[in-house]
């Protein structure tokens, strides 16, 4: 199904045409001053340079060709060459109409079965997931979520940090501290222990205690190097305490993405990459794209076009061992063989752009990613707290994202329990605070542009007025509650199509209904959930802007009753629809 503005532009450039004009200057956007106009055109300021032609007389000449339109009950040519347009009623309910029939609600599938991987996540094993990991996990799962609604496979893929230096520091530490494990004699040929030799929460604590030792120990530093090489090259002791680290680690990550309602179809890592490096690099040689400079590997990305010049990829470092490029450019060959995508959007925080810029230049110069193969680079900015810095515990620390979760869901359970109208159980209240809490999180963070650093200021984002999630949530929690209480009443389950708008309150609601589709496809092309939430938070504002003006349960006449019964059900679908791209859930009751 076509999404209206597309639907009006066609009507419009038929009637640019008609008046012997490019059918190009057509183009309708919805009017920036809804107080004059419901939809504008702007396009005979544009024909009037290419055709040397007042503009006035342009647009007056194409609003003549549709006053007779079936799409609009009026236009008008406003000077200097504007055209204003208010759609006819009929027109936008049966474009309505047809999108509630939709089971999609009118989405137009990409039909051409395009494969698109999202690599978001990215966080260490071994390491509990901190705040820094919020933004890439929930843009992420919401672009994701976003193309698949769209009809594209989606692929998200977590790309674990699993086989760096980090290991070689755990291994190393674990030694120091229990020498005797089975792992550790070379002489030792019989299977390894089922039990991994240490808790979750020990592993927590070995990792930043031999992280800290190594940047005041060389000895212990080169020890955890050497126990990194061999960990790589196979030795099998090494290999049976990384799968351990691995087993206890990702389950971990696993149960807090859960709680964020995020997850991936693959959770490879950095360790699955490292097969695909030897083959890379000496095809990169062999094919004359990497040499030696000062003795490390490099591939050269500059381009002509460059303000400021690119630095040389690093291939290998001058000592043979493989960097972080390495391992992004091998990821990428690993991609490509398994999954054929045709497009792989990295959603990472934006400061590694430069990263991704040489990465990405490798790649299709070295033919490691066919040239059809779309990079995307989704860059986050950082989440700061109010003073203006990267958000911090109270001590001063990194905050555990369970914590900062746990802190959003007291807080939630605090102000609904404080509220004497919400009749809920305990039980209730904790499970609602939760969904509620994840929204104030999730919508808190999407509703900025991605690019854009942002402020976490809990008492605003667990606000239930102005632009919050649970604003959005409680506004739907209100459209339940009137459809509860209509078939409390004795209504009936089946009440029809949606009829035409009595006033000003319900076209404005049915207008923002109408652009449902072609946001979602805009939201998508431009990787911007900020675009879904805006739309929300309009779609929420004209919905009880309707609801104060309009008497819905006690309307006396059942058909206008009815049909307004049936847009609150339409209005729910959309929003429904909408947060679920989002990662959140409404509740109930609230």
């Amino acid at each position: 199904m076509k999404n209206l503005i597309d639907l009006l532009t066609e009507e419009v450039s038929k009637a640019f045409e008609e008046a012997g004009l490019d059918a190009e200057l057509g183009r309708v956007g919805v009017s920036n001053r809804p107080d004059l106009c419901e939809f504008q055109c702007n396009g005979a300021m544009a024909g009037a340079k290419k055709y040397h032609k007042n503009p006035f007389e342009i647009a007056e000449n194409v609003a003549a060709k549709l006053q007779d339109s079936k799409c609009f009950e009026s236009v008008e040519a406003v000077r200097p060459g504007f055209l204003n347009m208010k759609i006819a009623p009929a027109f936008l309910n049966d474009f309505l109409k047809e999108m509630n029939e939709s089971e999609v609600l009118g989405i137009e599938k990409n039909t051409d079965n395009k494969t698109i991987m999202v690599d978001y996540g990215g966080p260490n094993v071994a390491k509990p997931l901190h705040i820094g990991h919020l933004r890439s996990a929930i843009i992420g799962e919401s672009v994701k979520r976003m193309g698949r609604l769209m009809g594209y496979n989606m692929i998200g893929d977590v790309h674990l940090g699993d086989w760096g230096l980090q290991m070689g520091l755990i291994i190393t530490e674990l030694k120091n501290r229990k020498p005797d494990l089975v792992y550790f004699d070379e002489s030792y040929t019989g299977d390894y222990p089922e039990e991994a030799p240490f808790t979750l929460s020990e592993l927590e604590e070995i990792y930043p205690a031999a992280s800290a030792k190594s940047k005041e120990d060389e000895a212990f530093k080169a020890a955890a190097m050497d126990a990194t090489f061999k960990l790589q090259n196979g030795n099998r002791g090494y290999t049976a305490i990384w799968k351990h680290i691995m087993r206890i680690s990702v389950a971990d990550l696993k149960k807090n993405y859960e709680n964020l309602n995020v997850s991936f179809e693959l959770w490879k890592g950095e360790s699955d990459a490292d097969p695909y490096i030897g083959p890379m690099v000496e095809k990169m040689k062999k094919d004359g794209f990497a040499y030696e400079s000062q003795g490390a590997l490099v591939v050269d990305v500059n381009e002509e076009t460059d303000a400021k010049e690119v630095p040389p990829c690093m291939i290998l470092k001058s000592d043979g061992a493989a960097l972080y490029t390495t391992t992004d450019l091998a990821t990428i060959v690993e991609r490509v063989e398994d999954y054929d995508p045709d497009q792989i959007i990295y959603v990472v925080d934006k400061r590694q752009q430069l990263h991704f810029v040489q990465v990405f230049r490798a790649a299709k110069k070295t033919g490691i990613v066919p040239e059809s193969t779309k990079l995307s680079f989704l860059g986050f900015g950082t989440m700061n707290g109010k003073d203006g810095k990267p958000f911090k515990t109270r001590e001063g620390g990194v905050m555990r994202l369970e914590r900062l979760i746990s802190d959003v869901n007291d807080e939630m359970y605090r102000k609904m329990t404080e509220n004497d109208s919400i009749a809920l159980t305990e039980e209730e209240a904790k499970a609602t605070a939760r969904m509620v809490a994840l929204s104030a999180i999730k919508y808190g963070d999407l509703s900025n542009q991605a690019s854009k650093d942002y402020v976490f200021d809990i008492d605003k984002f667990t606000s239930f007025e102005g632009n919050t999630g649970p604003y959005i949530m409680y506004t739907m929690v209100r459209i339940k509650s009137i459809l509860r209480k209509y078939m409390e009443a004795g209504g009936k389950e089946d009440t029809g199509a949606l009829q035409m708008p009595e006033n000003a309150e319900e076209r404005a609601l049915m207008l923002r209904l109408a652009e449902y589709n072609a946001t979602m496809k805009n939201a998508f092309e431009e990787l911007a959930p900020h675009r879904i939430c805006a739309y929300i938070y309009e779609l929420a504002n004209c919905f009880n802007r309707f609801y104060h003006e309009t008497k819905i349960l006690s309307e006396e006449d059942e058909t206008k009753k009815c049909g307004w019964i049936t847009l609150l059900k339409f209005a729910l679908r959309v929003l429904e629809s909408c947060i679920e791209v989002l990662g959140m859930e409404a509740p109930e009751k609230m």
